[in-house]
């Protein structure tokens, strides 16, 4: 169908959907006057819906904001006609006053002036992200003030809330993490970035801010190591520096994914057991005097709990895994469970049984999804399996568990 004044209006949304019009700004591309696109009725339309041509031509020579290039067709049946061939928006402020946004270039203006003099080196994001910057432009004061800080405090090591600035408190940093580590990318030199810390989650240590101290949750196994006089399995945290001073008495270590399992795991002499929690492994790695402990991982019978199993042996290579074979998951069959997302990835530090059991749950030969959550694994069957790991090691039988 023929070019509308609502096709035509359109074309200039979607150019400020995109920015373009207001990223103009700070570029200093010339777009006008721009050529918009028009289908115009052909021959066979003038001769068979003639007035119906004739209205589309006075609807458009009737849109304000647009100049409209005339054609005189000559038709065999109608004659000489003068038809539009071509639609220009000859400024920007055509453009805007027909879009509605004027209100919005002016704050767009006041944002890019207020930049320049504060900072120029920011002016590359107002022109990659300038509806962003609309959004906002209330906070953009503020933003601009934390970056001056921090270019003129570099590694600053103190935490968020102790940075002193008018209006701008700790929840107004992290709710805008995202926007100020690109802008910080931009105004701070490289040695005031530590670029191997990457993501939201690593902001503070990015550029050298503290962050809260990341705990590690353990207990004794064994009622002859009393970490705190007078106390026999204290449930402890530390944080992780304070954890990887430590000295102990230990020659195993357990790691367990579940809160309930961490508390009444069996007694075993010379260990401890740890309450993991996931992903990253990055604070316990400090605690370097575990490479001189047989550490054992038990972890859900997934395709997650093998991925977490695989990045502890990237810091610790010599991780046993444990509860997290084919004789354990077909034992529970009657527990299984769906994991919701299961990984795809390629897991390159599992044992070979590991990894056949892994294959079969991430290519879902045994059953769609399928997972066993170690809360399900029954104790008796826990106990069978440190008692193999003390025997493996000629070791004596596993203490009961104290009641």
């Amino acid at each position: 169908m023929w070019t509308t004044p609502k096709d035509l209006k359109a074309q200039l949304v979607r150019l400020w959907e995109r920015g373009e019009l207001l990223r103009d700004i700070v570029s200093g591309n010339i777009r006008f006057p721009l050529r918009l696109s028009l289908k115009t009725p052909g021959s066979a339309d003038i001769t068979d819906r003639f007035e119906s041509v004739r209205s589309w031509a006075a609807e458009l020579s009737a849109t304000s904001h647009v100049r409209l290039e005339w054609q005189e067709v000559r038709h065999r049946v109608q004659g000489a006609q003068r038809l539009p061939a071509g639609a220009w928006v000859d400024s920007l402020e055509d453009a805007l006053n027909w879009l509605g946004k004027r209100r919005e270039r002016e704050r767009f203006i006041t944002l890019v002036s207020a930049t320049q003099q504060a900072n120029p080196a920011l002016l590359i994001w107002l022109e990659k992200r300038p509806l962003q910057a609309l959004e906002l432009v209330d906070e953009w004061p503020r933003l601009l003030a934390v970056v001056e800080w921090l270019m003129k405090h570099p590694h600053p090591s103190i935490y968020l809330r102790q940075v002193d600035l008018p209006g701008v408190h700790t929840k107004f940093i992290e709710s805008h993490r995202g926007v100020l580590t690109e802008l910080f990318d931009l105004a701070l030199p490289d040695d005031a970035i530590d670029a191997t810390k990457t993501g939201i989650g690593q902001f503070e240590a990015r550029y050298g801010f503290l962050d809260k101290p990341i705990h590690i949750r353990f207990h004794s196994l064994d009622q002859g190591i009393q970490l705190i006089d007078g106390l026999s399995y204290p449930d402890i945290s530390l944080d992780a520096d304070s954890f990887s001073c430590l000295s102990l008495p230990i020659r195993r270590v357990f790691i367990t994914e579940n809160e309930i399992n961490f508390l009444a795991f069996p007694n075993v002499k010379q260990a401890i057991v740890i309450f993991g929690k996931g992903f990253g492994w990055d604070a316990l790695a400090r605690s370097r005097w575990l490479n001189d402990c047989a550490i054992y991982y038990w972890g859900d019978i997934d395709t997650h709990g093998f991925a977490i199993l695989d990045q502890l042996r990237c810091q610790f290579g010599h991780v046993e895994s444990f509860l997290m074979d084919r004789e354990t998951l077909d034992a529970h069959s009657v527990v299984w469970g769906v994991e919701a997302k299961p990984s795809v990835a390629d897991l390159p530090r599992l044992t070979k049984a590991e990894r056949a059991l892994y294959d079969d749950l991430r290519d879902n030969r045994i059953r769609p999804n399928l997972r066993l959550e170690q809360e399900h694994v029954m104790y008796s069957w826990l106990s069978h399996a440190l008692q193999c790991i003390l025997e493996k090691a000629g070791k004596s039988k596993v203490p009961a568990p104290s009641q």
